[in-house]
């Protein structure tokens, strides 16, 4: 009887072990079966012709678009923050720049409009552009 109790304690170890080994092995078979298909997918997103995929190429609307995003940017770029370096502002060396009068940290060194309320930008000299920073707490290199 003890031989028994032995033995089927032994059987349920293993059966046990057995398990919790099949079950760390079971994902990473998974994983591979996965990592296949993805292979196979891109292999086929690569010889994808791109017309019959529903890609399209850039047309010149979708270009002249992709422009004045740029200029938004560029537009953003006018938005000053931190310290105020008005001499590295003025690209040109006119002595001047534009500023707006409600944003006063918006400046540029070109005419155009405010990104942030879309007033359009005062032509200033660079010591009226200073004044009017200090004068509402922004920070000027000097």
């Amino acid at each position: 009887m003890k031989q028994l109790t032995k033995i089927f304690a032994i059987t349920i170890f293993a059966s046990f072990i057995s398990m919790s080994y099949a079950q760390e092995a079971r994902p990473v078979e998974k994983m591979e079966g996965h990592k296949m298909e993805m292979k196979k997918e891109n292999q086929d997103h690569m010889t994808m012709d791109s017309t019959k995929s529903g890609h399209k190429h850039m047309d010149m609307k979708d270009h002249k678009n992709m422009k004045m995003d740029m200029s938004e940017t560029k537009k953003e770029s006018w938005v000053r923050e931190n310290e105020i370096d008005l001499k590295s502002i003025d690209k040109n060396k006119d002595g001047k720049v534009f500023q707006d009068q409600m944003d006063w940290n918006v400046i540029a060194d070109e005419a155009g409009e405010c990104p942030i309320c879309g007033m359009k930008l005062k032509e200033v000299t660079l010591e009226k552009a200073k004044e009017n920073l200090v004068k509402h707490n922004f920070k000027v290199k000097e």
